[in-house]
């Protein structure tokens, strides 16, 4: 283990990718640990923006839709994004909200599967699933006459019955940091019948993704969502991705089907104006409204943060600095938070871990979190017991974690979060 701080110093200076740190605005005195939740400010994206405002939309005015590329910037950012999950270009595409993209898939994937197999009717999905994905599913179970069937992250292989039209999984579990084994997961749904789609939000641009399977359309993913602001660095509210594999955008060409949000962007030819539905080809057929340009040229300008780690080893050289700074944390507070009610939650196993690290503790995770906050040590809370913390290899440093842990254990050993201050909450936690 990595035992003092001037070790970390020599981790950071040896760090292949620490120059990626340049391209973010970060605050003096701040140690950012809540990338997951909401990414850094990347250096470029307000002078970008700037730009769309003053000059694009300024001069050009509605001119830009053409002259500016606005209308092209969905598929545009989409075919960026795609390079950081293994998708194909014109696959994915950027459109709406991950809980609104979450509705249009899994409704496809639940007609689709009933399509081929009538007597699937359970959609099935982990009893801790981001709350808006278990939402979503039920509303979509309740509208479509199926099941929705909730189990354990353990319990999931079992489940896999006949009965089972799709599986809708997280691929990192936001309260665990737990990761699913995306190409064990698909290989055994698609033997079992079983569509799959999937929730990229707390992966994408953090852990490896391969929705093509590598060209193996057994281990592929058939559908997939995942939110802009988190990994991707897009900005609060920054826009969603939706994708979907290409022999599923084949059947619906060939099949003439939509998707149940069927807005006029979406349309085969949307500035005929036609008084008919007709689906675009392809991904496409995912947009419906208007794109909201501002918020897609900040998003762009994240995606090219995480696209500037290819000329250092891309996302293996993230994942590998994933793993080792995951790896420091938790050796960390098992050496200086001992017996203090910290319990890990999040997998020991590399395989089965996200870029975040998380703990349980029963008496005051939300204080302890508004402590560390303000000695300015930035992580979350999520009830009713979860302090997170999550690590975004663009720009988290062995030292951060180093002096990170510092303070947990000086929090704990100290008692200052039992200070009732500490203890208010507030709206976003």
């Amino acid at each position: 283990m990595t035992t003092t701080r001037a070790a970390c110093e020599r981790l950071d200076h040896d760090d292949p990718v620490a120059s990626l740190r340049e391209l973010f605005l970060l605050p003096a005195g701040v140690i950012y640990l809540d990338g997951n939740s909401l990414g850094a400010l990347p250096r470029d994206l307000a002078a970008r923006v700037q730009r769309v405002v003053a000059d694009e939309w300024g001069r050009g005015l509605i001119r830009s839709w053409n002259t500016a590329g606005w209308i092209d910037l969905p598929q545009r950012v989409g075919d960026k994004i795609a390079r950081l999950v293994g998708a194909g270009a014109g696959e994915l595409v950027v459109a709406d909200a991950t809980s609104v993209n979450l509705f249009k898939v899994l409704s496809v994937a639940v007609d689709l599967a009933r399509l081929a197999w009538p007597q699937r009717n359970v959609i099935l999905t982990e009893r801790k699933n981001f709350p808006t994905d278990l939402y979503i599913a039920e509303s979509i179970a309740r509208a479509r006459g199926v099941e929705l069937r909730r189990v354990d992250a353990d319990a999931i292989f079992a489940q896999l019955d006949e009965r089972v039209a799709v599986l809708v999984l997280t691929h990192v579990n936001y309260r665990d940091g737990r990761r699913h084994e995306m190409a064990a997961v698909n290989r055994a749904a698609h033997a079992a019948g079983v569509l799959v789609v999937w929730d990229l939000s707390h992966s994408a641009g953090a852990v490896p993704v391969d929705l093509s399977g590598n060209g193996n359309v057994d281990e592929a993913a058939d559908f997939a969502v995942g939110c802009g602001y988190k990994y991707l660095n897009g900005g609060p509210g920054a826009p969603a991705f939706v994708w979907a594999h290409p022999r599923h955008t084949a059947t619906m060409d060939a099949l003439h089907l939509g998707q149940p949000l069927s807005g006029w962007l979406g349309h085969a030819a949307p500035f005929d104006f036609a008084a008919d539905y007709r689906p675009a080809n392809g991904i496409a057929r995912f947009l419906c409204g208007t794109p909201p340009i501002l918020s897609l040229a900040g998003l762009e300008c994240g995606v090219d943060t995480l696209l500037a780690a290819e000329a250092l080893g891309g996302t293996a050289a993230l994942h590998a600095k994933s793993l080792a700074l995951t790896e420091l944390f938790i050796a960390l507070v098992d050496a200086r938070c001992a017996g203090r009610g910290l319990v890990l939650q999040t997998p020991r196993e590399q395989l089965f871990r996200g870029s975040q690290i998380s703990y349980a503790h029963a008496d005051g995770a939300y204080a302890i979190m508004q402590a560390l906050i303000e000695r300015g040590v930035i992580g979350d809370f999520r009830a009713p017991d979860i302090l997170r913390f999550g690590i975004a290899p663009l720009y988290t440093r062995f030292t951060d974690i180093w002096d990170a842990v510092e303070n947990l254990f000086q929090v704990l050993d100290n008692g200052e979060w039992r200070d009732a201050r500490f203890a208010r909450r507030t709206t976003v936690t």
